[in-house]
């Protein structure tokens, strides 16, 4: 689902048009309206770092941020006429959802003192004393992301992990390996797809274990976040068929802040610790594991976090859901 008059995107440093856009705003507002001077802006860190790039309506940049291989987030630039906007807080939550995409125990970043209340805002506590970095004082903070566990498995087992990779390399071997994660849920599923097409949770094979999923008994759920269910519905997706059969067991929920609809991964979370994450919803390059709550327990966080703030899916109303 479009945002309203931005979009957030994933920027990659080794395209010269991404590149130069970075850099343009990050020029604009920290060497010519901060004074920052130039060889202190640029690090040299940006070819191992995670960018994001906002754009408003004409494709124009407009606000941008960074998350460094040392777990921090920085470079947060939003173009003057654009803050107020929720720009800054849809690439801020952009960048946490990568790290506890990664697994990341912590992130930390240095705001400048005036925006100590923005970030304090998404969770971010500031620790030891205001410092001063080129020229403007700064304040060290850090958000804690703590890991949620499956208790009711804990309780009764000890949790295996599997770290071994699943394929994820082309379309075929991610459908393969949703198939084998769906086979493997017991009765809870979570699954967070910006859009839904006719490829991903179509097929009969994996039609059947949803449906196997949603009536395996007491406690079973399968709960699904979609940025558009509309087009969903006029696809005729099969799913949304299933949904309608079992609306009990199946829930469709919709994200409406802007900053949950600006992100852009997918995943597949299942009960026994497996996982499939496509950073790039549309690309079929990935990671997955058949066993792997550590890394699982942050999406498994992002998604109850969405999950409270989202509302029913109204459009499916039509059809009972």
């Amino acid at each position: 689902m479009k945002l309203e008059n931005f979009h957030v995107e994933v920027a990659d440093w080794s395209r010269e048009d991404q590149r130069a856009a970075l850099l343009d705003l990050r020029h604009t507002v920290f060497i010519q309206e901060q004074g920052v001077p130039e060889a202190r802006e640029r690090d040299g860190l940006d070819p191992d770092c995670w960018h994001v790039l906002a754009r408003d309506d004409a494709g124009l940049p407009i606000g941008c941020g960074r998350l460094t291989p040392e777990h921090k987030i920085g470079r947060m630039a939003v173009l003057q006429e654009w803050r107020g906007g929720g720009v800054g807080r849809a690439l801020l939550r952009e960048l946490i959802g990568r790290a506890r995409a990664h697994g990341w125990a912590e992130v930390a970043l240095d705001a400048q003192v005036s925006a100590i209340g923005f970030y304090e805002r998404d969770g971010f506590s500031a620790y030891d004393d205001v410092f001063e970095d080129a020229g403007l004082p700064h304040q060290k903070m850090r958000l804690i992301l703590s890991s949620i566990v499956d208790d009711l498995d804990q309780a009764n087992e000890s949790v295996t992990r599997d770290i071994g990779p699943l394929p994820t390399g082309s379309r075929n071997e991610t459908a393969a390996t949703r198939l084998q994660l769906l086979q493997e849920t017991r009765h809870r599923l979570a699954i967070y797809l910006p859009l839904l097409d006719n490829d991903s949770y179509a097929s009969t094979e994996e039609l059947a274990e949803l449906r196997r999923i949603a009536i395996s008994g007491r406690g079973a759920q399968i709960r699904v976040l979609l940025h558009d269910p509309a087009a969903a519905l006029r696809n005729d997706h099969r799913l949304v068929a299933l949904a309608q059969r079992l609306p009990s067991a199946l829930q469709i929920r919709m994200p409406v802040e802007e900053a949950d609809l600006a992100y852009l991964s997918a995943y597949l979370l299942n009960d026994v610790g497996g996982y499939l994450f496509l950073p790039e919803a549309n690309r079929p390059q990935g990671r997955a594991a058949c066993r792997d709550r550590a890394a699982q327990a942050p999406l498994q966080q992002h998604f109850d976090e969405v999950w409270e703030r989202a509302e029913r899916a109204s459009v499916l109303q039509a059809l009972n859901i």
